[in-house]
């Protein structure tokens, strides 16, 4: 009776007999080769991450068909025959196994061996290929002494996030969400775990020299440990800065081995030199504007003014100057539209390759012009060149939530969120979705999260309240209090109302209110009262106030179609159809 050693024995030397171990031996190694080259060709062709691990699973299923296969079948010299059993063979016929192919073999599996730990194996020099696909770029360390140049290192932040926000295979986390970490007390593996990132970005202004700037950049990966992958100083000419940031960009893609497009190679081969006051001037500008106060406004656009002036074939300031134009409410829009018309355009001949032009352009098309199909487009355009442009990708959301195309509007909306998920804009765009799709407790809980990172954002704070109407919660009308600019009287009235007979009855007084007395004595606004009109299922009145809406080209007049606005309850009447077919909307599932 055989042993099991003896039984194992056997077994062994039948694999070797049938030549299993060197065919799977070659087979591994033809294997690994493959995939190897698939890991760094398939990214190059832009084709997603699973297609690499489709290769690996067929693969590892070939793997199997050639273990079956070397059992069953011989390749002699009369060409493939069955494998005789070992008891039918003499020893004529059995295989002679040369020290050649013995070396080979075990050659062949010793070297696919060390190529998986190579690759499995983080080592100090480089991060493996597809360790880091995203990162943060935190805030710039001012250290040249003065808080007289902040508004340049915190432009010189802005502009490395857009320039390594252009790399496709890589998520780069947006600026606000990425300030929101300044001189925080928290470890860099803490703030990657915070934003869901694998690596981060530290940089210093050593100094501001002149027309030099002195620059250090590390580059950390946060898993699992801590552990400095790269360093780098750099003195750059003001001139140069936007070169230098291309050239960060194509150093940190090869330190992490982030495969390019051909599109990105081309664009971050480009190079560009700027009039240094006239940067200085457009990074002043942004500064202003990225306060999003209207006190700060027109100092902004005197900033962009100046830095056309100082460089009039740059088409940032343009763009920038359009979306100014495009949001200043102090005055008219029979003036500001034909400005920024003017400054968009000229920015679209200057360099219609810019992914903020595009982006500028698509918000125009879709709210101003109620051209779907080029505001698609030109989204599109928009984040081929920069797929990591949060704002872009939620705004792109809501037209496709106006369009009723939910399942996409949703997947944007997540894109952006995980791009920017501090910001209070993009948590307020991402919870107008989600309250369209129904999801009420998460719009409230993104609303909630944007106004406990700013208090004083009206735009979450009204959608909250009318979230809380959705769902009918008791926070609701404390919330709504804070909304609206209703005067003592009136509140106590709506107050008495409300705690007495409920939400529809205030609703109702409220509207009653403001038709016997007008806007001196109660006022809530076109918008809002479009909004209580649908609530208490006054749909005739509300029909009204959507068309002064179309006539007088309100932005919120594009909602009409969403589920905001009670679609489904409207559909069946003639002038909301009407209203539909007049701007190009869906009418119906």
């Amino acid at each position: 009776m055989l042993t099991n050693s003896n039984k194992i024995s056997q077994f062994w030397q039948e694999l070797k007999r049938r030549s299993v171990l060197r065919s799977l031996a070659i087979y591994a190694g033809s294997a690994f080769v493959i995939l190897e080259a698939a890991t760094i060709i398939f990214p190059r062709w832009g084709l997603p991450d699973w297609a690499i691990d489709l290769v690996l699973y067929l693969l590892i299923l070939g793997a199997l068909i050639a273990i079956i296969v070397a059992w069953i079948f011989d390749i002699t010299p009369e060409g493939v025959q069955k494998t005789k059993p070992a008891d039918e063979i003499g020893d004529s016929e059995k295989p002679s196994d040369s020290k050649a192919w013995k070396a080979s073999t075990y050659i062949s599996l010793v070297v696919i061996v060390a190529l998986i730990i190579f690759n499995v194996v983080p080592f100090n020099k480089h991060a493996r290929a597809g360790t880091i696909k995203s990162l943060v770029v935190l805030p710039f360390d001012n250290y040249t002494g003065t808080d007289e140049f902040e508004y340049f290192v915190s432009g010189m932040h802005s502009g490395l996030i857009g320039d390594i926000g252009k790399i496709s295979a890589l998520r780069v986390i947006s600026k606000t969400s990425s300030r929101l970490f300044k001189d925080v007390d928290m470890s860099i593996p803490e703030i990657a775990s915070e934003l869901g990132v694998d690596a981060v970005i530290e940089a210093s202004v050593l100094c501001i020299e002149g027309d030099s700037v002195c620059i250090r950049i590390k580059l950390v990966s946060a898993f699992p440990e801590e552990q400095q992958l790269w360093v780098q100083d750099y003195r750059v000419e003001k001139s140069q800065i936007l070169n230098f940031y291309n050239d960060v960009t194509k150093t940190i893609s090869e330190e992490i081995n982030i495969f390019l497009t051909p599109q990105e190679e081309n664009m971050l081969a480009e190079t560009r030199t700027v009039d240094p006051e006239a940067y200085d001037a457009y990074l002043m500008g942004q500064f202003y504007w990225e306060k999003l106060d209207p006190e700060f406004m027109e100092k902004a656009l005197e900033y962009f003014q100046r830095a056309i002036e100082l460089e009039p074939e740059w088409a940032d300031p343009y763009a920038s100057l359009a979306t100014v134009y495009g949001s200043f409410y102090v005055l008219p829009k029979s003036v500001t539209l034909p400005l920024k018309y003017k400054y968009l355009n000229r920015a679209m001949e200057l360099d219609p390759n810019s992914a903020n032009v595009r982006y500028v352009k698509a918000g125009t098309a879709v709210w101003t012009e109620w051209d779907w199909e080029q505001g698609e487009r030109e989204f599109l355009k928009s984040l081929e060149l920069n797929p990591n442009n949060a704002l872009c990708r939620l705004y792109y959301a809501h037209l496709l939530m106006i369009l009723r195309r939910s399942d996409e509007a949703v997947h944007q909306a997540n894109l952006g969120l995980e791009l920017d998920p501090l910001k209070p804009l993009v948590l307020g765009l991402y919870g107008v979705v989600m309250r369209n799709e129904g999801d009420y407790l998460s719009a409230v809980t993104h609303f909630e999260k944007a106004l406990s990172i700013d208090p004083n954002f009206g735009f979450a704070s009204s959608n909250l309240a009318a979230a809380y109407w959705d769902n009918r919660d008791e926070k609701w009308f404390n919330q709504w209090k804070k909304v609206v600019c209703w005067d003592t009287e009136v509140t106590a009235i709506i107050e008495k109302v409300y705690y007495e007979d409920g939400h529809v009855a205030a609703i109702e007084k409220l509207l009653k209110l403001n038709e016997e007395y007008g806007d001196e004595f109660c006022k809530i606004g076109e918008g809002i009262s479009v909004r209580k009109y649908l609530q208490v299922k006054n749909y005739e009145k509300a029909i009204d106030n959507l068309e002064k809406w179309y006539e007088s080209r309100q932005m919120n007049i594009t909602y009409i179609a969403t589920n905001l606005n009670q679609y489904e309850q409207l559909k069946d009447y003639p002038r909301y159809i009407e209203l539909l077919k007049k701007m190009n909307l869906p009418l119906g599932d």
